[in-house]
């Protein structure tokens, strides 16, 4: 290539830059994101920013659509609110063509020509989609450690590679930062429904512990079922034009681009087709148990393919597997059986059609969307289904203990109030607490709430909807 052209070609990078970084001459981040409200995740990613003595670079990761540039503009402007010269920050997104196969350190240096700024000390760069340069991870960790007084974020969809690639490379390097849907505190907060909500102390387990109460249930459980059909994403919840049609944004921004595009291109995938129609038949089953066996049978793909494709779809945060215990809490020696959950209860109803009371499909949309707000922690959750002579069991959720192996808590979900006063009909829930010598579980409800007494246990009762709000509250505020 000529000088010519290459001057051309620099002086169209730099051009870009200085569009995309207006606070270099105004200070300002551009109003549009301004305006937008914040992720409730914003002031744990913002810490992870100020951790200067820690020489580590920050990879926010995430499915498609959640608000990761949105919350990268919102950090910035924390920046300025902090008294950080805007001069030393910088906002490169990497899926701008004219940045195609240029290295992060040329960038980096671009930008600081523009500045007229021989120093590298003191910036905070941040590089949106990441994955569009090849071995990002090898410039990324570069820069870490020959830059060590300044800062660098990167963010990025194709989260399967940034994972991967994070953990490979990484190693001491990069510090990760997983930015899931919305929770459905943040889907009340971002509607500014907040005034529907108030605190409430509850005292269980011998302690008082900060719970949540609704001024009127009823509404909250229309948004709530408005939230597992459209919440997941800020576009969907904010726009009533695109909840006309959700099927169309997230088929072709999200599931479209994550199963054509995303994965076959990281893992090979050669049949896409295939990949497409175990996807659409896992949404609409979301919750129900499955084994390699009979899901190989009703999707005709070989279960050794199978495997691969789970784990796939549960790189790029689509899925998550949960795994069985027995009546006594211990651990399937072979996998025999798993359940499969959405991560998102609104990838179902694009797909299909939005759920309302008192259809079939509701029940298992709840479960997931209380099970989506878990997947967030970090904690391995397990279900119990068991056997024995002709009598089934199953409880929704349990949490062992990591060292004893034994139930620490569980809880049942149900979208109905009929347990309340009858609580001898939760067999399986009274055989298993039976077997695992338990004196309290949580049930969730449509509508009623209170502790009652059955068997010398205590049965906590909590509508559904609170109940999925407590678990993201308290997944937000680490908790």
């Amino acid at each position: 290539m000529d000088d010519h052209m290459n001057d051309y070609l620099k002086e169209q990078i730099l051009s870009r830059m200085r569009f995309d970084n207006p606070w270099w001459v105004d200070g300002k981040i551009q109003d549009d994101y301004k305006e937008m409200q914040p992720r409730l995740y914003l002031d744990s990613f913002y810490r992870l920013l100020g951790e200067s003595d820690i020489r580590r670079s920050v990879i926010l990761m995430g499915p498609r659509r959640v608000g990761k540039t949105v919350m990268l503009f919102h950090a910035i402007q924390r920046l300025f609110n902090d008294g950080i010269n805007p001069q030393k920050v910088v906002y490169l997104s990497i899926d701008t063509p004219i940045y195609n196969n240029v290295g992060l350190e040329e960038l980096f240096s671009y930008a600081r020509e523009i500045l007229q700024d021989n120093s590298a000390e003191g910036y905070y760069v941040f590089f949106d989609e990441i994955q569009y340069l090849k071995d990002w991870e090898v410039h990324l960790k570069s820069l870490t450690d020959s830059y060590r007084q300044s800062r660098f974020i990167a963010s990025g969809s194709a989260a399967a590679a940034l994972k991967v690639k994070s953990i490979e490379s990484g190693a001491g390097r990069f510090s990760d930062f997983m930015l899931p849907p919305l929770t459905f505190e943040e889907y009340i907060h971002l509607l500014k429904y907040d005034n529907l909500i108030r605190s409430k102390i509850i005292t269980w387990k011998g302690h008082d512990f900060a719970a949540f109460d609704s001024i009127d249930i009823d509404v909250l459980n229309q948004h709530f079922i408005d939230y597992i059909n459209y919440g997941g994403y800020p576009e969907i919840t904010l726009s009533q034009a695109i909840r006309k049609n959700p099927g169309q944004f997230i088929r072709s921004d999200i599931v479209d681009k994550v199963l054509l595009r995303d994965l076959p291109s990281l893992y090979g995938i050669q049949d896409i087709q295939e990949l497409n129609r175990l996807f659409v038949h896992i949404a609409y089953r979301s919750g129900a148990q499955f084994s390699y066996e009979s899901l190989s049978k009703e999707s005709n793909i070989r279960k050794e393919t199978l495997k691969k494709y789970l784990t796939y779809l549960q790189s790029a945060f689509l899925i998550k597997i949960v795994h069985k215990i027995d009546v006594c809490a211990k651990k399937m020696q072979r996998v025999s059986a798993f359940k499969i959950y959405l991560t998102n209860p609104a990838l179902r109803c694009a797909l299909f059609s939005p759920l309302k009371e008192g259809d079939e499909a509701l029940g298992g949309m709840v479960e997931t969307a209380i099970f989506a707000q878990w997947f967030q922690r970090d904690s391995e959750l397990f279900y119990a289904n068991w056997k024995i002579g002709k009598k089934e069991g199953e409880v929704d959720m349990v949490k062992l203990d990591d060292i004893k192996l034994k139930p620490q808590w569980l809880v049942e979900i149900k979208w109905s109030d009929r347990y309340y006063n009858k609580p001898g009909d939760l067999s399986s829930l009274d055989a298993f607490m039976e077997n695992n010598q338990m004196s309290e579980a949580i049930i969730t409800s449509k509508s009623v709430s209170g502790i009652v007494d059955f068997k010398g246990r205590g049965l906590l009762f909590m509508p559904s909807a609170l109940y999925c709000y407590l678990v993201g509250h308290r997944t937000i505020n680490k908790v």
